[in-house]
This record gives structure tokens, sequence and C-alpha cells, in this order.
């Protein structure tokens, strides 16, 4: 096993699969994730959730020492939201719509936070090289980029990537005890999704368990169940891009998404949500 390990955790299903396989491979793990007055924020509340039901595997004695199970995932979340006034994206609070369709349409770029990458990369660098020099030990940073992320985010192409390593280690003493832990970069959101089955029966834990607790949606749907008390439950939409390519590879896994989705008129099946993927695809590619 390898020693340290920082994970920056969106909440979404990528970011979840690379917890799951840092947990694996790494002695001890951090999670990061960021709340920059992004409208999906309840990628955070499955994030939170996520954290909570990995954590809850463990046994703790008084003394708060971890027995029977080494996985205890140290989680933090940090506030950036006052930022939200400041930044022009269709994904922050107050921005323009969400577009719906296909990554490659023109209208994606909308989707774009300036910058977005940049922030997260140096807190979390700066949270890992904390880490080793506080234990003399290697750290690595682990990156759910993959060879599906789409050109229209400058900030996850590796020629960024490069430039922001070469800035880190400028700045810093001690940087060489600091590495990068990239496992998807020759795979995509399907390869990503056959590896989180194969490591939820490594972890013994349950599939439907850990990927109910993650939200792709840049357009989570918002439904009252009891009005008169403002019961509400978050859905996924199944129509904006990020939706699209997630029920895209559980639908070549064979399996149905656990999220929960829904449209303007209230929640749908999955068979609803699969088919119009499955059209939508059948109309691109066709």
């Amino acid at each position: 096993m390898k020693k340290h390990c920082v994970v920056s955790l969106s909440g979404g299903m990528d970011s979840s699969t690379l917890l799951l396989r840092a947990i694996s491979e790494y002695d001890s793990v951090t999670a990061i994730s960021f709340d920059y007055g992004q409208k999906h924020r309840v990628e955070l509340e499955r994030a939170q959730s996520l954290i909570d039901y990995i954590n809850g595997q463990v046994h703790l004695e008084e003394d708060a020492k971890v027995v029977n199970y080494p996985h205890f995932v140290n989680y933090k979340q940090i506030k950036l939201d006052g930022l939200v006034d400041l930044l022009n994206s269709a994904l922050v609070e107050g921005g323009d719509e969400v577009p719906e369709g296909h990554y490659e349409q023109d209208n994606m770029k909308e989707t774009v936070v300036p910058n977005r990458n940049k922030m997260f990369s140096s807190i979390v660098q700066a949270v890992a090289l904390s880490i080793a020099n506080e234990t003399g030990e290697q750290t690595d940073i682990a990156l759910g980029i993959h060879a599906g992320d789409h050109a229209i985010y400058p900030d996850c192409r590796q020629e960024f990537r490069d430039a922001d390593d070469e800035a880190f280690r400028m700045g810093n003493w001690d940087h060489e005890r600091v590495g990068y832990f990239t496992p998807y970069l020759d795979t995509d959101k399907y390869g990503i999704l056959q590896n989180g089955e194969y490591l939820c029966g490594v972890l013994d834990i349950e599939f439907d368990e850990v990927y109910k607790r993650t939200n792709t949606s840049y357009k989570p749907i918002k439904h009252y169940y009891r009005p008169e008390t403002n019961a509400y439950k978050w859905y996924s939409d199944y129509k904006s891009a990020s939706s699209v390519e997630r029920i895209e590879a559980f639908l070549k896994l064979g399996r149905p998404d656990p999220v929960e989705y829904a449209d303007e008129s209230g929640p749908v099946e999955w068979k609803v949500a699969s088919e119009h993927v499955n059209k939508l695809l059948e109309n691109w590619n066709g």
C-alpha cells in the first residue's frame, strides 16, 4: 500500500469512483470538496452522504482508533461561495440556463467556470504538501481526469495540468514529496464505472449504495413531495449533457442507475430516462 492521497471529490460519478480507487491503494485518504456557488450544490450533499456511508463501515473504540476497517476517509468541504457573484458561468447561481444536449454542441461552452480547476488545484496542492511535510512521507494528489474529458474544458487538458504542476513546483519547497495519481487517463466514463463496480467488490461495499450517493446532473430538479411542510427531494435531470453521458455509461454497463431521475412534471422511471438517452444517441450517431 502507498502512504497518503488527497482526492478532489466533486460528488460526481468519476471522482467518487476515484475515491474508491484511492481507498483501495493508499493507507490514508483525505477528500476535499468545494462549494463555489454551483447550482448543482446537491453534489456536496451526495459527497457527504458517500463519506458517511464509507466511514460507517468503520468500527471505533473509545479511544477513536479505527479497528477492523482501514479505510477511514478524512473529509473537508471548503466554501468558496463568496465567488458566486463574481463568476460568469451557467453552472453558478445567477448564471444563464444550463444548456441541454450533447457535449459536442457549441453552447456547452456556457458550462465552463473560469479557472475553476486552477482554484481547486492550488488548494489541493497546498493540502497535499502540508500532509507530506507533516508526515515526512510521499503524498499523492488523485485526479479524475479521463479520456472522455471534453475539449470545451481547457482546464481538463494535459497541457494545463503540466503547466499547473510546473507552477506548483516553482512556488514551493519540498515539492518532490508530492506526486499525482491519475488512474483513468486512458479510460472513458464507461470504463470508470466498470472499475467502480469492481472496486465495490474489492472493498465489500454495495454498488447501488455508492452510486445513489453521487450526482452528475448539472440541472438537478427539486420536487416537493409534501408541499404543506416544504418537504422536498432532489432528482437528477436526464437531458443535460452531464446526465446523458452518465446514463450512457450505465446503459453500457447493463444495469440501472440507482440515482432517481425527474423532469418538470415529476419523477420518472429509469426506463423513461434511458429511452430518452438512447434516442438522443441514435440521432447523434446516425
